[in-house]
């Protein structure tokens, strides 16, 4: 099995990997869940949490920049915190972040798939198919970055196209009317806090951006290529999450894109297209999924294995051959597996984007703190990102609290447990070194 190398990735293949992420997630899972906290605005909240994106962006770009690194988000918090406890405990909830949506895009992999055929949405066939595709995707990941960038290249391509395909049909099926396409007047009341519920769920369609600074020891001229592949993958998401929320909004009502949550654009796809419709959305889905699925899997397992080498984090063989890095792989399959086995779509998605908003606050905080002058940070971007973060975390802590306060309460215990099981590790490893 090959080993990934230094400059072995092209921009063309950093920026199939960031939208591999974002698009799989994004459109396929969470589309009909920001409809849900959003209603009829759910266009609107894709395009703000681009915005959001862009500022938290900022921050890691000015770094990578500066510290490409193979290691990407925990080379930043090392940089920003030092080998310690805020450093292994943030990236572990970035790692997990990830993971989770892992598992989020391989359920979301069965619900689409078996939308041909007749079976409950319920169906225990919808983490079977996930669990496939996650041993598949690991196989491929083992193959090397030969494989990853050509794979994930035409990937991306055919569902980019698809998906292109798919909005600009549904607009055309529709009468290409632009005032049926935008936002209509709600026909129910949504709270604050329930539209910056649906910017965190947006937020995370685009999170996948941080996957490009997880691979820059991979990445050719990283200290260019990086920021500019990250500003590259933002710009076409949000363009193909545009075109997709106006198709979906011109041939669903908020009712039906609701019920449908887990499958949405495949329903999209029925008064649009008919069965021929159904048969192309699932299959671009199938296609987006796998995509994101791979580039997800390759970004994570580099980031843990940089966390082993930094002895922040523990490892074990458990007798398995190989590097650290292919050993990490393994880790990621059992815990995305387990978490696609197990939990639904709505509340996989609840976990990343807490996780994920958490962690992306401690980078930019480390960034503001101890950093900034040495990267070139506007304070004034630095510190906006900060705060729409928190107004959209804290936002969404409420909304699920008043819904599903057992996502919050396994969150918060989750975190907990990763800094005080980091705690006690580097405390162990510190008596170890004077004992030596």
């Amino acid at each position: 099995m090959s080993q990934y190398k230094k400059n072995s990735l092209s921009l063309t293949d950093t920026v199939a990997l960031g939208t591999g992420v974002m698009v799989g997630a994004g459109i396929f899972a969470l589309l009909g869940q920001v409809a849900e906290l959003s209603g009829a605005l759910f266009p609107v909240a894709f395009l703000i949490g681009a915005i959001i994106s862009g500022f938290s962006a900022y921050s890691y770009i000015k770094v990578s920049n500066t510290y490409p690194s193979a290691g990407g988000i925990a080379t930043i918090l090392k940089k920003a915190y030092g080998e310690g406890i805020v450093t292994a405990g943030a990236s572990l909830l970035m790692a997990f972040s990830m993971i989770i949506n892992e598992s989020l895009v391989a359920r979301t992999f069965g619900s689409y798939t078996l939308q041909l055929f007749e079976v409950p949405d319920d169906s225990y066939l919808i983490p079977v198919l996930g669990v496939a595709l996650l041993i598949t995707a690991f196989i491929i990941n083992i193959s090397g970055n030969d494989i990853i960038g050509k794979s994930s290249l035409i990937m991306a391509a055919i569902k980019i196209g698809g998906i292109a395909i798919f909005a600009i049909g549904g607009l055309w099926a529709a009468g290409f009317s632009l005032e049926q396409a935008l936002p209509k007047q709600q026909s129910q009341d949504y709270s604050i806090a329930s539209y910056l519920g649906a910017l965190a769920l947006s937020i995370l369609a685009y999170k996948g951006f941080t996957t490009i600074t997880n691979s820059g020891g991979e990445v050719k001229n990283p200290h260019k290529n990086v920021g500019r592949a990250i500003v590259i993958s933002l710009m076409i998401c949000l363009v193909i999450y545009l075109l997709v929320a106006f198709a979906v909004s011109v041939n669903l009502t908020i009712p039906e894109i609701i019920e449908a949550r887990d499958y949405a654009l495949a329903e999209a796809s029925r008064p649009a297209f008919g069965k021929y419709g159904l048969w192309f959305t699932v299959g671009i889905a199938i296609v987006a999924t796998v995509s994101g699925i791979i580039a997800s899997i390759f970004a994570v397992s580099r980031m843990t294995a940089m966390l082993t080498d930094m002895k922040l984090i523990p490892h074990r063989h458990f007798g398995m051959p190989g590097s650290i890095q292919k050993h990490m792989l393994v880790y990621v399959l059992v815990i995305a597996l387990v978490l696609t086995v197990f939990f639904d779509l709505s509340r996989i998605a609840s976990l990343g984007a807490i996780f994920y908003l958490v962690m992306d606050i401690v980078i930019h905080w480390g960034v503001l703190k101890h950093l900034r002058k040495e990267v070139k940070a506007n304070a004034t971007v630095v510190v906006t990102a900060i705060i729409l973060d928190a107004v959209v975390l804290g936002a969404f802590l409420w909304v699920k609290g008043t819904s599903d306060i057992l996502v919050v309460i396994v969150s918060v215990v989750l975190m907990a447990l990763i800094f005080m099981a980091e705690k006690l590790f580097l405390n162990t490893r510190k008596t170890k070194s004077k004992a030596g």
